[in-house]
């Protein structure tokens, strides 16, 4: 009698260990994709303000209209509740959603198709753990024609290629790693990869900038003229852990990128993405020969600097650093394309806060009191002064920008 009582003791006791033990591998795996989530910055799209987390209803504004982030909590009826792994692997991978539909490229499945299957696995084991919230999204709010999801099949044949990231043989694991990020679920080439006429990466310019919103996204490639190639390994951790180094402050929609994803990211992380990027040829571009000091343009946008920018960004560009940001040798102020200057200076921005930097610098507005030939003047002498060189602005392109913000 006693043996068998010490015999079903010992049984109990195994099976408890090992109920214990798959409870704790579970959270690893839940704990895993928490941390898959804030890598991928899925907040960003399926997160409102002031909403549910990632019960959707964030709009996203596209060339050919607009879309809304899902409803990704495990709701059954509004969300992902009825959901398989299967069904979730199958959109990561393939763009393809619950019920055969296919999704829209403002979800980067053109990116998150290099995720691999165990790391979706765990993302969704995280969103399964999430409360479900009842919020009925309509995210195709495009207009004629191109609402109808047919067209997708056409536009995949074009610009998708499904299939996992493989490691490449002759680089080391740490670069491995920040090659799996950027190209696959940090999805950088989302925003920084030039576009094609029908919104697909132009990929033989991988990361090389593109306008989105409004807002420019630079090169981050190897270009020391427009790009990070003169930024140090350290100075991008600077960058994506603290939102600023001594050449630029993270504003706009980088700055929400850094307060919601990129602080939060392990330090190996930081230095496998940063150690990639350095790694990336920039174009060899000879960047053009700066405007004469005597050119009229220069000559109204040094007094408009002298009287309104010169109190924060100092005489010559330098800026304070960690407060107001360097125009001097500044790739975004290199850029051929001023569409982020042009914003700033009109309507101001606050730098993104993390817990490195609490409080955000911010930029006032100044379209209120500059009209656009003063925008314009003022920024084609910061593009051009003390070390940049870039083409001059022009009146009709702050006009056009101006116009947009409107409310």
């Amino acid at each position: 009698m006693r043996k068998s009582v010490l015999l079903a003791l010992a049984i109990l006791g195994g099976l408890s260990a090992a109920a214990q033990a798959g409870d704790q591998t579970d959270f690893v795996t839940v704990e895993r994709g928490r941390y898959l989530a804030v890598l991928g910055d899925c907040a960003a799209c399926h997160t409102a303000p002031g909403g549910k987390p990632f019960a959707g209803g964030v709009p996203i504004e596209t060339p050919f209209g607009r879309l809304v982030g899902a409803n990704i909590t495990p709701d059954r009826e509004t969300g992902i509740g009825d959901w398989t792994l299967e069904d979730f692997q199958r959109a990561m991978s393939e763009g393809v959603a619950k019920g055969g539909y296919h999704l829209y490229g403002a979800m980067p499945y053109t990116a998150y198709t290099k995720v691999t299957a165990a790391d979706n696995a765990a993302l969704f084991a995280y969103l399964k753990t999430l409360e479900p919230v009842h919020s009925e999204v309509e995210t195709n709010q495009l207009p004629f024609p191109f609402n109808i999801r047919l067209s997708l099949f056409g536009w995949n044949l074009l610009n998708f290629t499904k299939g996992e990231y493989v490691p490449d043989p002759k680089r080391d694991a740490e670069w491995n790693r920040g090659a799996y990020l950027v190209q696959g679920l940090a999805h950088c080439g989302t925003c920084h990869t030039p576009k094609n006429v029908i919104g697909g990466d132009k990929n033989d310019q991988f990361l090389k900038g593109n306008v989105v919103d409004g807002w420019l996204a630079p090169d981050i490639t190897g270009n020391a003229h427009e790009g990070i190639g003169k930024w140090s390994v350290d100075e991008l951790i600077d960058y994506m852990k603290d939102g600023a180094n001594r050449y630029d402050i993270a504003s706009g929609p980088m700055a929400e990128v850094v307060e919601k994803s990129s602080s939060q990211w392990t330090d190996a992380d930081l230095k496998a993405v940063a150690t990639y990027l350095k790694s990336l040829d920039g174009s060899p571009t000879a960047p053009p020969a700066p405007l004469a000091a005597s050119d009229p343009r220069m000559v109204a946008g040094r007094a408009i600097y002298e009287d309104r920018c010169s109190g924060c960004h100092v005489g010559k560009g330098e800026g304070i650093a960690g407060l107001f940001p360097k125009l001097a040798a500044a790739p975004l102020v290199n850029n051929a394309d001023p569409a982020s200057l042009i914003r700033v200076v009109l309507a101001g921005s606050r730098a993104g806060a993390t817990d490195a930097r609490p409080t955000g610098p911010s930029m006032p507005a100044f379209a209120w009191n500059l009209k656009d030939e003063d925008v314009a003047n003022l920024l084609t002498y910061v593009r051009n002064s003390w070390g940049n060189a870039a083409p001059p602005v022009a009146a009709g392109e702050v006009a056009k920008l101006r116009s947009e913000l409107q409310p």
